[in-house]
């Protein structure tokens, strides 16, 4: 016997399921959202975030309607340029090696202003130009860099409360404490009901229609070891211990496809001394991404990626996979006086954990490092580098000759001390693998059928992402399929109740 029926119920309640469940609202469909954190953790890894949205814009008229209007004087100090559709596009399928699923990388696109302007309108999400993270003040004007320029005020903290508040004010249910469990689903047919425990209960909640949104498996370390590979469940998890997996396994067990890279992950350099899962206070600032402006090295004192190679946002998801290959799974970012002021406010918390010294013996004993051979590395890199105009702005080819790996971009010799060392580790974000689905959000069959009434957004989504994504495209994808997802379900609901 059911404990309550509903048009849709939306099982996770981060950025995608907020989003799926307002949008099955707004299409009249009664809904349920089913969080399986307390309220006091509730948000899933969204609230972790630093709420950056990449979408496409041809100049700041486009931005205008976003932000909630620049002032006159804002817009004399800006300089946005353009990131066109196509540069959006180009950018996701360079970064997975072109092996993105071209369709929903179109929709992603084509809807991303759209629903940039539905959050900040429809969802009450207060956006701003990210001046402190993704622009440098150059020649009077705050120039932005990387396609990524605006991002939530109060970072995903807030996003996450204004969805809240919007899906309450129209009249979204919502349960804490909530793990969805099953689906029942009839043999052939459509989904039926959501079994789930709620507050240690199990009750049963009839629905026309699920939308799921409920994470990756990021926070299951033996599903981590099992897909990622050895020594992924010694990773620490950036966000809720919470994303276990658990919408992923519903769906494959009622004949769901997988689908995209299930050996793949976001992962990033994360302070070497953070707990195991996300702190709500200090949420993203235990990652550190200032390192193309100075060097990485290991525990042996060897550099082994190329610090350079583009804009952060485009190598960070990737770097943290680097990091966990190297001894004890840490990674030194090395930094001299020149570009500390260039170092974004996550290098100045309390928290992280630092070191300083005049020489480079001195900071390889306080860092732990191979004294000889961080010396033997940073002699032979300022050896290296070719002199040129430095420009954190802009990919300025500032590069070094003779070594490997070589640093493409922003290459400066160390040599203003004192010199300052940030220990990091690898901080696991979201899996990659998942359901496969539509553009339109249903998710299919093995056999490439669409499963009636069930629909997917959000991390579990197989098929966006391989390897690396570029920054800012996880919150833009799970608010445009969540939206979509929404939609969809509710459509599909309220259909069946002519």
């Amino acid at each position: 016997m059911a404990d309550a029926a509903y048009d849709v119920v939306v099982v996770g309640a981060g950025n995608a399921g907020l989003a799926a469940g307002l949008s099955a609202r707004e299409a009249g469909a009664r809904v349920l959202l089913l969080e399986r954190a307390p309220e006091g953790w509730r948000g899933g890894n969204s609230h972790f975030t630093g709420g950056a949205f990449r979408f496409p814009y041809r100049g700041v008229d486009d931005v205008d309607p976003v932000v909630g209007g620049l002032s006159a004087a804002e817009r004399e100090k800006v300089e946005v340029g353009q990131y066109t559709e196509e540069q959006f596009f180009e950018d996701i399928a360079r970064v997975t090696e072109y092996r993105a699923d071209p369709e929903l990388v179109s929709r992603l696109v084509e809807r991303a202003r759209p629903t940039m302007e539905w959050l900040h309108t429809g969802g009450g999400v207060r956006f701003a130009l990210s001046y402190g993270r993704q622009a440098f003040l150059v020649d009077g004007k705050y120039r932005f860099w990387g396609g990524l320029i605006v991002e939530v005020v109060g970072a995903g903290a807030d996003l996450i409360k204004a969805m809240f508040a919007a899906c309450q004010r129209a009249g979204v249910d919502i349960l804490y404490e909530a793990r969805a469990e099953t689906l029942a689903r009839e043999p052939g047919g459509p989904v039926t009901a959501v079994r789930a425990s709620v507050a240690g209960q199990s009750r049963t909640f009839e629905t026309r229609a699920v939308v799921l949104a409920a994470g990756g498996f990021e926070a299951n370390p033996q599903m981590r070891a099992a897909y990622l590979g050895p020594d992924w469940d010694l990773a620490k998890v950036r966000g809720t211990p919470y994303n276990t997996g658990d919408g992923i396994r519903m769906a494959l067990e009622i004949g769901a496809q997988p689908f995209g890279h299930w050996s793949g992950c976001h992962a990033v350099a994360w302070d070497a001394n953070a707990p195991a899962h996300g702190d709500r206070r200090i949420a993203d600032l235990f990652q550190k991404h200032s390192y193309p402006f100075g060097l990485i090295v290991n525990r042996e004192g060897r550099r082994f990626v190329d610090e350079g190679a583009d804009f952060r946002n485009y190598t960070y998801a990737k770097y943290g996979r680097e990091i966990l290959k190297q001894p004890g799974h840490v990674a030194f970012q090395l930094f001299d006086q020149k570009v500390l002021h260039l170092l974004r406010d996550e290098y100045r918390i309390a928290e992280v954990t630092r070191a300083e010294a005049p020489t480079f013996r001195e900071l390889a004993v306080k860092l732990e490092v191979d004294p000889d051979g961080l010396e033997r590395t940073l002699t032979e890199y300022n050896a290296s580098v070719v002199p040129g105009p430095f420009n954190p702005s802009v990919k300025d080819g500032c590069h070094t000759a003779g070594i490997d790996p070589r640093k493409s971009n922003w290459a400066q010799r160390l040599d203003a001390p004192p010199y300052v060392g940030y220990a990091v580790t690898c901080g696991i974000t979201f899996t990659f693998g998942g359901l496969r689905i539509t553009p339109d959000t249903a998710v299919l069959d093995t056999e490439g059928r669409e499963l009636p009434g069930l629909y997917a957004c959000g991390e579990l989504v197989g098929g966006l992402f391989y390897h690396n994504y570029p920054g800012g495209s996880g919150l833009m994808a799970g608010a445009v399929f969540g939206r979509l997802a929404g939609a969809a379900a509710g459509g599909y609901a309220r259909a069946g109740q002519g």
